[in-house]
């Protein structure tokens, strides 16, 4: 879902379907058009806040894409460095990436981790991808950044409430897409949901408890 929303950005696939159903192909004088910038991902900086088991799945598609990979997270696991790989501080991810991808849980700490500081610090070529917990992000703040232009876009599958009020100011934000929680919806992940959960009921039952919360 991630890569979904950041191709879409990139590509702008639904936008360009929808001017050729109108006509926009039939009626130019080429064998092609385009009416966004398209942008390729290859060479392009990845930077992953929240580098758990999610955060460095979405590295490892990154970098079947030519992407280099850096990553925040405040309790770093053994991921070693590699050439297309570095470990970050927030502030320098911030700076460099072309793609900031959320993949972090929902704390103190992380809430509005993105916000009009944080923003500002970013490229002005830059998009921003939110598919874990819509309180990461500042959400008027975003919008304000969009809207002036301060980054180039946002793809986002969860909001701060949901559903959303008709008010909230991404919905009309500049080059915003927003799709409704989503990421877990697949068949064959809801499936998955649900095997997980008769296993952990049946290795209750079994006096052999399996992802424990203490």
């Amino acid at each position: 879902m991630t890569f979904a929303l950041l191709l879409e950005l990139c590509h702008h696939v639904q936008n360009h379907s929808d001017a050729v159903k109108s006509g926009a192909w039939s009626q130019g004088k080429d064998f092609c058009f385009w009416n966004h910038p398209l942008k390729e991902l290859d060479g392009k900086t990845l930077g992953v806040i929240g580098f758990g088991r999610i955060g460095q799945q979405v590295a490892k598609i990154a970098a079947a894409f030519g992407m280099k990979v850096i990553a925040f997270d405040r309790n770093k696991n053994n991921q070693p460095e590699s050439a297309n790989f570095k470990w970050s501080d927030l502030e320098y991810l911030l700076m460099e990436s072309d793609v900031i991808s959320l993949h972090c849980p929902l704390f103190a700490e992380t809430k509005e981790i993105i916000n009009k500081s944080t923003l500002r610090k970013m490229k002005k070529t830059a998009f921003i991808i939110n598919t874990s917990r819509g309180p990461l992000i500042a959400e008027e703040d975003l919008a304000q950044a969009l809207n002036d232009e301060l980054i180039a876009g946002a793809a986002l599958d969860v909001l701060s409430v949901e559903p959303p009020s008709n008010d909230n100011p991404l919905m009309k934000a500049k080059n915003c897409i927003i799709t409704p929680h989503i990421s877990w919806a697949t068949r064959e992940a809801r499936e998955k949901l649900m095997h997980i959960a008769v296993g952990n009921v049946k290795a209750f039952i079994n006096s052999e408890p399996v992802n424990v919360v203490v």
